[in-house]
């Protein structure tokens, strides 16, 4: 990696750490520059707009979570330890400071139509995708019925995954992560 890149990613690290307080839509170049002690005409150079701020800041939050939750949650066994190892490390992520930037970007913008949104309906209908694929290996290693619903396992964790963020971040009840762990252990009772 070039002193460039290493640059620009030191940038959007930062940026999202902001972003996790400020949200997305408080991400600018200015809050940045002042943020990061770099000159906005500097910041201009790697972003030219506050929309491609966003835009990057967003796609290096997805890259992440897919480096450090889906990837390494794909190597464990199929099926039901493959459903919660994806489940652990979802739910590591969303405890991190600011919570999951994903899911907040998401409650920020579902309303406001334009490249953003469009980007996080992608990502998160990816986000579901991987979920029911890998419930659905489960269905296949015979770890879950036959006849389970892997589209309606992946909204139901969802579900499970949400309640935690609201329950742990905005309530801070310090029972959250063992309530969801409860949810997924009921959820996957029902399936089997």
């Amino acid at each position: 990696m070039g002193k460039g890149t290493d640059t620009r990613n030191e940038i959007l690290a930062a940026a999202g750490r902001l972003a996790g307080q400020v949200g997305l839509s408080g991400l600018t170049i200015g809050t940045l520059a002042s943020r990061t002690e770099l000159s906005k005409s500097g910041l201009f150079a790697h972003f030219g707009s506050k929309q491609d701020l966003q835009l990057q800041v967003h796609a290096h939050n997805v890259e992440r979570f897919v480096a450090e939750v889906i990837r390494p949650a794909l190597r464990a066994p199929r099926g039901e330890p493959r459903v919660r190892e994806l489940f652990e490390r979802w739910l590591a992520w969303a405890s991190m400071p600011g919570g999951c930037p994903m899911l907040a970007a998401s409650f920020e913008f579902d309303d406001q139509p334009g490249p953003l949104r469009e980007r996080l309906v992608r990502d998160q209908r990816d986000w579901f995708d991987t979920i029911t694929m890998v419930f659905a290996g489960g269905i296949t290693e015979g770890h879950f019925a036959p006849d389970a619903d892997a589209r309606q396992f992946a909204q139901d964790l969802e579900g499970v995954m949400l309640a935690f963020h609201l329950t742990s971040r905005l309530l801070g009840d310090a029972d959250a992560a063992a309530r969801a762990r409860r949810s997924l252990d009921a959820l996957l009772l029902a399936a089997a």
